[in-house]
């Protein structure tokens, strides 16, 4: 699996942190999420893999908690991993992202996971602006067969 960022500490123990991750394309423009805490930075919408919870049920709540939209015929384009500090929950984590192709069919609210506006940007900004180089990579991927 294709690994992005620094290579695993070797005096750190890593729990394991599965996660899901939407590329969501419409009219033009990708919807992201712009989360201001701990770090302000721009993401894919997506997050943890709740124990027992499918990818694909992950994928649904996470990008509604963050975006307000509920989602549509999410396809998965593939995953990478990443070892990270997450200071929002005080763990260094192992964490193996599942990145999917999905289209944001209806809005119903605004975000209901705090510190989480969503953001409609240029795909060229959003191939550039999100935080971490494996998300990057992704859109990057989706904007060649656009």
């Amino acid at each position: 699996m294709r690994r992005f960022g620094h290579p695993p500490k070797a005096n750190v123990k890593y729990i394991s942190r599965p996660g899901a991750y939407a590329i969501l394309p419409r009219q033009g423009k990708l919807l992201l999420t712009y989360q201001e805490e701990p770090e302000p930075e721009f993401q894919l919408p997506g997050g943890g893999i709740d124990p027992g919870e499918s990818p694909v049920a992950a994928l649904h709540r996470e990008v509604f908690e963050e975006t307000g939209w509920k989602i549509d015929k999410p396809r998965r384009l593939g995953a990478f991993r990443r070892f990270v500090y997450m200071p929002e929950y005080d763990m260094w984590a192992n964490k193996v992202c599942v990145v999917y192709l999905a289209l944001p069919v209806l809005q119903l609210g605004p975000p209901s996971e705090l510190g989480h506006i969503a953001i409609w940007a240029d795909p060229e900004i959003a191939a550039t602006s999100v935080a971490n180089p494996g998300d990057r990579f992704f859109v990057r991927q989706v904007l060649r067969s656009l």
